[in-house]
């Protein structure tokens, strides 16, 4: 926000709130400091987050791709061993219905249907393990989860990255605990070493 258009702006929210211009003005400054707005000088007030959580990572800059990645790791590992110990069959047709979902966007092409069913496969991992925690702190990252996978969609994917998510989904319906938390690691570590240069 900056000049006249920073001014009315804040003019323009402060009526619409009734409350002071000050008050806006101190809001604004409180939201930019959580990382939850990126104020540009003379191009206007950016939202770059929308929760405290990404708002932190982001502002303290920890969303880089391989941090993201080696974090989803151990999250999507600790719901994999609890999803093939706990998935309901409502939660194991979630899982091969997105996991379906994904190799028909692959095989049509469909960059955008690819990474969403990629986005939704992960989630049922997660919901399938039915802890409330992980659940949580998945939400709480799921923009910078969604935003990992959209740079690291390439299509064709690699042949692993595929036989991976079949190995995933695999484990957990056949409710091997061990095979699913390993074939979650492995995943994410195909994924990071297409992804990411050493």
């Amino acid at each position: 926000m900056g000049g006249r258009a920073e001014d009315s702006g804040e003019h323009e929210l402060a009526a619409e709130l009734d409350v002071s211009r000050a008050t806006v003005r101190e809001a604004l400054r409180g939201l930019s400091v959580t990382g939850l707005l990126e104020a540009r000088i003379g191009d206007g007030t950016y939202v770059r987050a929308t929760n405290e959580i990404t708002g932190v990572l982001v502002r303290d800059d920890l969303s880089a791709l391989e941090h993201v990645l080696d974090a989803r790791a151990g999250l999507e590992a600790a719901a994999a061993r609890l999803a093939a110990q706990h998935a309901t069959p409502a939660a194991l047709a979630d899982l091969a219905a997105s996991f379906e979902a994904r190799k028909l966007a692959h095989d049509a092409g469909d960059r955008a249907g690819y990474s969403h069913a990629d986005g939704l496969f992960h989630r049922a991992v997660i919901h399938a393990g039915g802890n409330p925690l992980l659940i949580r702190l998945h939400a709480a990252v799921a923009e910078l989860i969604e935003e990992s996978i959209e740079q690291t969609a390439v299509l064709p994917e690699d042949p692993e990255v595929g036989a991976a998510h079949a190995r995933l989904l695999h484990a957990i319906q056949e409710r091997q605990p061990d095979a699913a938390a390993g074939a979650a690691y492995a995943l994410s570590a195909s994924v990071k070493s297409a992804a990411v240069p050493e």
